[in-house]
Order: C-alpha cells, then structure tokens, then sequence
C-alpha cells in the first residue's frame, strides 16, 4: 500500500514539473517577444538624410 502511495505520488510530482517547465517556457518566450518588439519600436532613424561632404580635390604633384 505505501509503495502504491510512494509511486503516485512521485508521478504527481513529475507532472507538476512538466507543468512547471512548460509555463516557465511560455513565460520566457513571452519576454523574449516582448524585448523583440521594443527593441524594434524604440530604433533609432535619423531625422534626415546625411549630406555627402563637398568634393575636394586631391593635392597630387607629378614631378
């Protein structure tokens, strides 16, 4: 009779473990959700295009 006990008790602890796991999971993977999606809505743009820098001459001498 106590093995009996001993066994479904062990089981009983095994599923709440999976269970456990499998919230922890669906938590974790919630979160990382979330981080992605601020991280894309808080993106740094640029308030307008940067100019390309007036072109210069290069100073080469041949001689």
């Amino acid at each position: 009779m106590s093995i009996a006990i001993l066994v479904a008790l062990l089981w009983t602890c095994l599923i709440c473990q999976c269970v456990t796991l499998r919230r922890a999971n669906a938590g974790a993977a919630q979160v990382m959700r979330a981080m992605r999606e601020l991280r894309l809505k808080n993106r740094r743009q640029p308030a307008a295009t940067p100019a390309h820098p007036p072109h210069r001459p290069r100073n080469t001498q041949v001689g």
